[in-house]
């Protein structure tokens, strides 16, 4: 009986432990907007006063969309001073309107060509140098290459994920 007590004696003060940590390091709760869409702030004084609105909405997400992952990865050198200095190797999954999948296949020997000639671009513009994983720079290649995938594919292309990218130095 005492062996079967004192594991069951752990596992609660652990879960106990573990509960009280999560109430304790909870996020602080946000404030609610008011009336006409607008969130209240406290000025000093203790009143409260209205901020500005937000000035742009992002946009609305898709009720429904597919996500169709490119069969190979997209594997490029960075060249420096007229030699290899490194591989970057890229995977991407594009998100399409329902039922886009067929046509993504359909035209992917086109869209590969299109994404790497975008990737290359990058890269000679030094997208991949330093902190080529900061969240603009990521910005910046999404946008190129969804601007790319829509020559190909219309609106019925709604995003590029980039889902893997990894640099190797030589």
């Amino acid at each position: 009986m005492t062996r079967l007590l004192l594991p069951l004696l752990i596992v609660l003060i652990g879960l106990g432990a573990g509960v009280g940590a999560g109430i304790a390091l909870r996020p602080a709760p946000t404030e609610e907007p008011q009336a006409g869409g607008e969130m209240a702030e406290a000025n000093p004084c203790g009143d409260i006063a209205p901020t500005a609105a937000p000035k742009s909405e992002p946009a609305p997400p898709h009720e429904a969309s597919d996500f169709v992952k490119l069969s190979n990865q997209f594997v490029f050198p960075l060249i420096e001073e007229g030699e290899v200095a490194a591989l970057v190797v890229l995977s991407l999954t594009l998100e399409v309107a329902p039922g886009q999948g067929d046509a993504v296949y359909q035209r992917e020997p086109k869209l590969r060509d299109g994404f790497l000639r975008v990737l290359l671009d990058h890269a000679n513009a030094g997208g991949f140098k330093g902190a080529f994983t900061s969240n603009q720079t990521m910005e910046s290649l999404r946008r190129a290459l969804l601007e790319k995938g829509r020559e190909d594919l219309g609106d019925a292309l709604y995003d590029i994920l980039i889902l893997d990218i990894n640099r190797q130095d030589t």
